[in-house]
């Protein structure tokens, strides 16, 4: 034989035979396991996606709002006890944080604060978010919700200063 291919034919055990019957139940079972996980795990990673901006990022000069509105730099401070909002160089009383009945934190201190501030600087759309580690992840989703619904809608997210 040219190709080096054992055929079976020689030796005392006569011919074997090349058609072995392939069990494929195995194979597609974990395709089909495979696929179906790829597929589901695609969509939760769309619906699981928050519109955040990193602080602190490259800027453009498209992204640079008009001179003629008046918008300060707006951050808050979240702290698992409270919340510091500063305007610029001016900072706001802190809001202490509370859990309501069902054992969620009650963000409508912040939700008042918000409209009074909104009332004094109605062109103002992006906060800066600075949680600390310890903040849970539910609050700061909840904030962030807060804050777009507020109309703050450009919403960056940094790590907490000291």
């Amino acid at each position: 034989m040219a190709g080096g291919m054992d055929t079976g034919g020689g030796g005392k055990g006569g011919k074997k035979s090349l058609d072995a019957p392939i069990n494929l139940t195995a194979f597609i079972d974990l395709m089909a396991v495979t696929i179906s996980f790829l597929i589901m795990t695609a969509v939760w990673t769309q619906i699981g996606r928050l519109q955040v901006s990193q602080a602190g990022g490259p800027s453009t000069e498209e992204e640079q709002p008009p001179t003629e509105t008046k918008t300060v730099q707006l951050t808050l401070l979240i702290t698992p006890s409270e919340l510091r909002l500063s305007a610029d160089q001016s900072t706001f009383d802190p809001i202490p944080l509370t859990k309501d009945g069902k054992g969620k934190t009650d963000l409508s201190k912040l939700v008042a604060r918000f409209k009074e501030l909104k009332a004094q600087l109605p062109d103002q759309t992006a906060i800066t978010l600075q949680p600390e580690d310890k903040v849970r992840y539910e609050d700061l989703v909840r904030i962030i919700d807060e804050c777009i619904g507020s109309g703050l809608p450009q919403v960056s997210v940094s790590a907490a200063m000291g």
